[in-house]
């Protein structure tokens, strides 16, 4: 595949993770021995329509990405992202959030919520075009691609933090790597709980709908207050998580 990007004809070209970025989070550590240093997928950062929407973004301390990835096996394993945390919002006690959305192919989103060294939730979102996918406060999060075709999806996320990828790496993966078989435990983690499987939704009240395509909240952006500010918006998350 080609690696421009065009998205609403402004030229993007992406960051690209390669295979052996992922060294320490994948599950078939023999294969890898025997791999090139292969592109695995790509991530176009801070995508707007125009300057007018940029500068609305910004201004709004958010951003507007689409990643790509492609199919493939990784030995035993399905294509997947590295995973990350986010890191708290400053001067509270809760994490920011993220919301993604499906807009090729289909997607596995794997969340896992951690309390000290064990992981006491563990959520599957699988999702298909249109489908939104929101991370609450305090949970990792990695991708899947299990598909026969490319999976392209976007998220809106704050601008103003780094994500934190060293937890999972530590840990060798998530709680759960999907293999071919379906999903396997990670054995470096403690305490792992039973996957949750959790339909994709919609959040009428923030203006979200799935089949809506969610770029167009650039035209009310204080709707994503929750990304910012998720400590004053619980009630989106508990709809998520207890649905």
């Amino acid at each position: 595949m080609g690696k421009e990007l065009d998205f609403y004809g402004n030229v993007h070209l992406p960051d690209i993770r390669m295979l052996h970025d992922m060294d320490e989070v994948l599950h078939d550590q023999a294969w890898l021995l025997l791999q090139d240093n292969i592109e695995l997928y790509y991530m176009y950062r801070d995508l707007s329509k125009n300057g007018s929407d940029y500068n609305k973004i910004v201004e709004n301390r958010l951003r507007y990405d689409i990643t790509i990835i492609p199919p493939a096996m990784l030995g035993d394993e399905y294509v997947k992202t590295a995973g990350h945390y986010h890191p708290p919002v400053p001067g509270q006690d809760v994490s920011y959030a993220e919301l993604y959305q499906v807009l090729e192919g289909e997607a596995i989103y794997l969340l896992q919520k951690a309390e000290g060294d064990k992981i006491i939730d563990v959520i599957v979102f699988e999702a298909k075009a249109g489908d939104l996918a929101l991370v609450p406060p305090g949970y990792g999060h990695i991708t899947i691609n299990a598909s026969e075709v490319p999976l392209k999806m976007a998220n809106w996320v704050c601008r103003d933090f780094s994500s934190l990828y060293e937890p999972i790496k530590k840990l060798f993966g998530g709680a759960y790597y999907m293999l071919t078989d379906g999903f396997v435990k990670n054995p470096d983690y403690l305490e792992v709980p039973e996957i949750r499987f959790i339909k994709p939704m919609d959040y009428p009240e923030y203006g979200l709908f799935c089949g809506k395509d969610m770029y167009e909240m650039v035209s009310e952006l204080r709707k994503l207050d929750f990304l910012l500010n998720p400590q004053v918006h619980q009630d989106i998350f508990k709809k998520m998580i207890f649905s």
